[in-house]
């Protein structure tokens, strides 16, 4: 009698179980059954956990056979061996693959939410590398790779069918996939090491929009705080794009956050209907809360409430050429950026004032309107604001003053012009006081002349009436620039001065102060009171030779002076702060070198009870300036490209 896979079948193993030759098959199977278990691991494959009990049950299950067939076989002894790298990986089931995934997902979660796991993600993966499952697997593998598995598996053949075998597997294979479902990893837990961040998260606030979830994540790759980094770096920020701080103000209703709808439909800020029925561009309401002017719309463009502003005099001695450039002019390299607000006086202007105008407009470019002009004689002044603040600002208001005996003769005067920016009122006047070496007292007098007629504000209410005075001009605004040629000289003679300036050829200029006869009236009190003056740290800017670098080489011999000056003053203290004050000694178009100072000035918020300019700017010369700046760059691209094309040739 022969089993189905060819061996002859001995006689007392019968595979009935009422014969005794069944049981003793029963209990050599159960002997096997305890030598060879399951993977622990979970591979699905029948390996050998004690190699001396599994050689015995071999030897014992060997004795069944026929003798003809333990003649021709070979029995070796059995030695147990290390387990080695596997170097063959079993394809997982879908169930393993799935309970993985699962794993990988709830240990991240857990080594996230847990302080105390504090383990190496290296570590953690190789502890999952040596869990029961895949030590197993090494077994598994160094057993199947060794000549001795290979005959004990040749063997396993002969106890039983394919079928019985494929059933086993089966039944492993579930078995294998119940204990994965269950507890099988509870001994070890891989753990995710916690991720620390490089310096403390900024604090969030009540609302979605904060400053600082904008400032976290708006340009900084290292998380720097934005508003410290560039008040340190550059003095002031410039963010018109942030937020207003919608909660607790009224402005958000229900459950619905005006935050989230801002975030995910546009950066503008959200507008009530009732702001929309009530609200009027040209005369705003009392209330504070919600106003155009108010503090919210303010810390909106300016968190710090700190304005940049760039004030500018250049006697231009009515000369018809314009300089080819001002970009060194009113765009200087230091500092980086440009500022809000530009203020350029003229005095004795070029015959063309709208050609001037234009030159500044196509300078500035796109960013910046021009708010309003004004002209006296041959006195210009122009003011330039960045395009998204002209909404907050009064009306703009300009008087003019002559200082000469013959009122139609208007080449010295002034002129002022008044606006409001937000709460914060402002005057720029632009003056040309008498020239001559040794006429102070009538410049004086042009200067008194000038604080007690220039009648402004007009329309525009003053904004601290208290601290007001009829018969000076310059106590009736909060912040107030003065600027011009105001002709003060050096009391000295031409040969002490150019040995100074020789001596000194870059910017110690004390010296020459000493005899500055402005500096010299100022300390009295007698002139520009309550004004001061950045620190002068540049060479004189008046009497140079046309088109050269040489002052004065004519028969008069002008002693080089300090004539054009830009002064301030302001009601609160400390508000104005002097950033730059130079010249600009590039522009060598007239006997005068263009002066300009920067500042940086604070400004508070104010109500909507004043006429506002709702938005006004010459819009003509906005697009004429613009078409003009892309016409350049287009002709300086079609040089470029034909001096790249062109070729020259030098025979020797």
């Amino acid at each position: 009698m022969s089993t189905p896979n060819g061996f002859p079948q001995h006689p007392g193993a019968c595979v009935t179980r009422g014969t005794e030759g069944g049981a003793v098959q029963d209990l050599h199977a159960k002997k096997a059954g305890k030598a060879a278990k399951k993977e622990a691991g979970g591979s699905g494959v029948l390996t050998f956990e004690d190699a001396p009990s599994a050689g015995i049950a071999l030897s014992e299950t060997l004795k069944l056979l026929p003798d003809d067939l333990k003649a021709n076989m070979r029995m070796k002894p059995l030695t147990p061996r290390p387990p080695q790298k596997p170097r063959l990986e079993r394809a997982a089931s879908l169930d393993e693959k799935s309970w993985r995934r699962w794993r990988r997902f709830r240990t991240s979660q857990e080594s996230l939410t847990d302080p105390n796991e504090t383990s190496s993600s290296n570590g953690s993966l190789q502890e999952a590398s040596l869990s029961p499952l895949a030590r197993g697997r090494g077994r598994h593998n160094s057993l199947r790779s060794s000549p001795d598995a290979s005959e004990a598996s040749a063997v396993g053949k002969s106890r039983g069918s394919t079928s019985d075998l494929g059933k086993r597997a089966s039944e492993l294979s579930s078995a294998f996939g119940g204990l994965l479902r269950g507890k099988a990893f509870t001994g070890s837990k891989p753990r995710l090491s916690q991720v620390m961040p490089a310096r403390p998260l900024p604090p969030l606030e009540l609302s979605a929009a904060s400053h600082s979830l904008r400032t976290a994540n708006r340009i900084d790759s290292d998380c720097l705080d934005y508003r410290h980094y560039s008040q340190h770096r550059f003095g002031r920020v410039s963010s018109s794009l942030s937020d207003t701080r919608l909660h607790g103000n009224g402005m958000v209703y229900d459950n619905c956050s005006t935050d989230s709808m801002k975030s995910t439909f546009s950066l503008l800020t959200p507008i009530r209907s009732k702001d929309v029925r009530s609200r009027s561009y040209l005369e705003g309401s009392l209330l504070a809360n919600g106003a155009l002017l108010g503090a919210e719309e303010l810390s909106r463009y300016f968190p710090d409430r700190n304005i940049g502003i760039f004030v500018a005099t250049w006697n231009m001695q009515g000369q018809k050429e314009l300089p080819l450039n001002l970009d060194d002019f009113l765009l200087p390299t230091d500092p980086d950026y440009a500022q809000d607000m530009y203020v350029i006086g003229v005095q004795e202007g070029c015959p063309d004032r709208r050609e001037w105008e234009i030159r500044l407009q196509e300078t500035l470019g796109p960013h910046y309107v021009m708010l309003y002009s004004a002209a006296h004689g041959v006195l210009y002044m122009s003011v330039f604001i960045r395009r998204d603040l002209i909404w907050f600002c009064s009306e703009v208001e300009y008087a003019t003053v002559t200082t000469r005996i013959v009122s139609q003769i208007k080449t010295k005067g002034a002129l002022g012009i008044s606006f409001t920016f937000f709460g914060t009122s402002f005057l720029f006047i632009t003056s040309h006081f008498t020239s001559g070496d040794s006429k102070v007292n009538e410049r004086k007098l042009d200067y008194n002349k000038t604080i007690q007629s220039l009648t402004l504000p007009k329309n525009v209410p003053d904004t601290n009436p208290y601290r007001s005075s009829s018969g000076d001009v310059t106590t009736r605004f909060d912040e107030v620039f003065w600027f011009g040629d105001f002709n003060f000289r050096l009391n000295k003679d031409r040969e002490t001065v150019d040995s100074i300036l020789n001596q000194n050829p870059e910017t110690d200029v004390s010296k020459l102060l000493a005899y500055d006869q402005l500096t010299s009236e100022m300390s009295r009190g007698s002139i520009f009171k309550g004004f001061q003056e950045a620190d002068i740290r540049f060479r004189p800017s008046y009497k140079f030779d046309i088109g050269k670098d040489s002052y004065d080489t004519t028969s008069k011999q002008r002693t080089p002076s300090y004539t054009d000056r830009v002064v301030f003053r302001s009601r609160y203290r400390d508000d104005i702060h002097a950033v730059k004050y130079s010249s600009c000694p590039v522009i060598k178009t007239s006997d005068h070198r263009p002066v300009f100072a920067l500042f940086r000035v604070k400004v508070r918020p104010g109500r909507d009870n004043i006429p506002l300019a709702a938005g006004q700017f010459d819009r003509e010369l906005y697009l004429i300036g613009i078409k003009r700046r892309i016409t350049r760059e287009l002709q300086k691209r079609k040089e470029q490209k034909d001096q790249k094309s062109s070729s020259i040739c030098s025979i020797s």
